[in-house]
């Protein structure tokens, strides 16, 4: 899948942009505060329907504005196009199309433009909570598996159910009786679902890992959200006076993690800065191989100030390992030919070039 053209309306302080990237390799370069980093996630926007960088969709809108707009064309392995596109209001009110129809939500935008970020906020991957783990996980059980996302809204529906009649002074247990028996064949559903994806994650990862982090004992382990040894029938069962005391399940499949080891403990303290970084730098390039594996086809990956985050050295092999996979990406930097140099000395692509300053996009080459 690659992105053939690009437009953007009113995003921060993108007033008018209309570019034609490269399915191979794109680098905008410009300052500080340009409106380099608003042009990756202008993309993330018609992969996700969501920022990277903001959960608050007036802080996206230019100043004065009432909306923005974001359109783009997506090519497909089949080789047709595919216009999506998603617009926001001041008002909060969200407009999702794909192939010239609305469509009801952002997920129905994300199975066209699957997209990796690689940013300073990537590193919450060891870092962060359990609920970033889970949502790394889920990026490609819900892109290698297509009944994997209405099962996911159903068992959120169902837990809100349960939740609501934990938190009665009384409860029936013939009330609660459906939404466990719901519950627990949804909760299985999403297990066996993440399961097979970590398997084939885990074949992948090794090479990279060497490559990339030359640190003995890394080990990654899928934790499904409730002792690996008892049913989850019996869990819900001897458990349901705890989450009737918390108010709500506390055990399941949302509580999944994938738990990241080094001999044992924590990745995030003991490795340093700079080795979290190649670590989860390894981790984003084999989603993309495992989704290429699984289904034939291509992610894209937008990388957000690569000279600031890597040094010389795992710069070029990240870019080698993006060469490798022969995908489309979109690379931010301050400094055009520290930018371009990565490429030029390590493959065979002359990367397409923008300048960005002040809002405006400019191809250079």
């Amino acid at each position: 899948m690659t992105l053939k053209r690009l437009l953007i309306q009113n995003l921060r302080n993108l007033s008018n942009v209309d570019i034609s990237p490269s399915p191979e390799v794109n680098l905008f370069y410009g300052e500080n505060g340009s409106g380099k980093t608003s042009i990756l996630e202008a993309v993330n926007l018609l992969a996700l329907g969501r920022s990277f960088r903001s959960h608050k969709h007036k802080a996206l809108i230019n100043y004065q504005q009432a909306s923005f707009t974001v359109f783009g064309k997506v090519l497909g392995q089949d080789h047709s196009e595919v216009p999506i596109g998603i617009n926001r209001t001041q008002e909060g009110e969200a407009f999702f199309k794909a192939n010239g129809v609305n469509v009801p939500s952002a997920a129905d935008l994300a199975i066209y433009l699957p997209a990796q970020v690689i940013n300073s906020d990537t590193f919450l991957l060891l870092e962060g909570s359990p609920k970033v783990r889970r949502q790394f996980i889920d990026w490609l059980v819900f892109h290698v598996e297509p009944n994997f996302f209405p099962a996911w809204k159903a068992i959120q529906r169902c837990l809100k159910h349960r939740n609501s009649l934990l938190r009665r002074d009384r409860i029936d247990s013939f009330e609660l009786a459906p939404w466990d028996q719901e519950l627990v064949s949804l909760t299985e559903t999403i297990h066996r679902f993440r399961a097979i994806c970590i398997e084939h994650f885990n074949a992948c990862i090794d090479e990279l890992l060497e490559e990339f982090v030359k640190v003995d004992g890394i080990k990654l382990s899928y934790y499904r959200g409730w002792d690996k040894d008892t049913a989850y029938a019996e869990v819900l069962s001897t458990g349901v006076e705890r989450d009737q005391r918390l108010g709500y399940t506390h055990l399941g499949s949302h509580r999944a993690d994938l738990k990241i080891t080094v001999k044992g403990q924590d990745a995030a303290e003991i490795l340093s800065r700079g080795q979290q970084k190649l670590l989860v730098c390894a981790l984003k390039i084999a989603q993309g191989f495992v989704f290429n594996q699984l289904t034939g086809r291509k992610c894209i990956y937008l990388v957000d100030d690569l000279p600031a985050e890597l040094d010389e050295k795992y710069r070029s092999l990240l870019v080698n390992w993006l060469n490798k996979m022969k995908t489309q990406v979109f690379i931010t930097g301050v400094e055009r030919e520290t930018l371009l140099s990565s490429w030029r000395d390590y493959t065979d692509i002359t990367p397409k070039m923008f300048h960005v300053e002040q809002g405006r996009v400019t191809e250079t080459g």
